[in-house]
């Protein structure tokens, strides 16, 4: 609260301060296992403060909710804490401007996994080339907060926006598997 309150609420780094309505830095358990990051806040989350909202995000709970868990027991956040116009691709130099905070983020829960939701999250967060379709279902390593900090397990998944566009059985099937396995890994 304290890092969103100084810091991300008055940020004017990158150009996507200029037509927010408000930032969107995160919520849910401050101790979560599980850390889901998107890409970056669309229209319902500027208007109302809060990452995935609307029917990506009905959909992002009933994903949490097949795992077991409340979305009030997981944390959700976003790579930029703006919302790009038009819902676009955030620019590397708007990802870097937010790098920090959500960096800071991942250092304070500590989650045990984190599930990047999209291609552009796995991107940013991981570094990788591969689009969303070859790296989800596999394991990668965020190692940002080394040497101090611990390196943490990876599941890159499809978005849920992608899966509400794209409704298939097969892709559900993909989703699950990779919910699966961060179930297996958390215990």
């Amino acid at each position: 609260e304290e890092l969103d309150l100084n810091e991300v609420r008055g940020c004017t780094k990158c150009v996507l301060c200029e037509n927010r309505t408000q930032t969107v830095f995160g919520e849910g358990d401050a101790e979560a296992k599980i850390m889901f990051i998107g890409e970056g806040p669309g229209q319902r989350e500027d208007e109302s403060g809060r990452p995935f909202v609307g029917r990506a995000g009905a959909l992002l709970e009933k994903e949490i909710a097949a795992m077991g868990l409340q979305r009030s027991q997981v944390y959700i956040a976003n790579a930029v804490k703006c919302r790009p116009p038009n819902n676009r691709t955030p620019a590397p130099t708007e990802v870097a401007a937010c790098s920090p905070f959500l960096q800071r983020q991942i250092q304070i829960i500590r989650p045990t996994v984190i599930i990047t939701l999209g291609g552009p999250a796995a991107k940013l967060l991981l570094d990788i080339r591969e689009g969303i379709t070859r790296a989800r279902g596999k394991w990668f390593t965020y190692d940002g907060l080394m040497p101090e900090g611990p390196q943490i397990p990876v599941m890159p998944t499809f978005h849920p926006a992608y899966l509400l566009r794209s409704y298939t059985a097969e892709n559900r099937r993909r989703v699950w598997s990779d919910l699966q396995k961060v179930m297996e890994r958390v215990g």
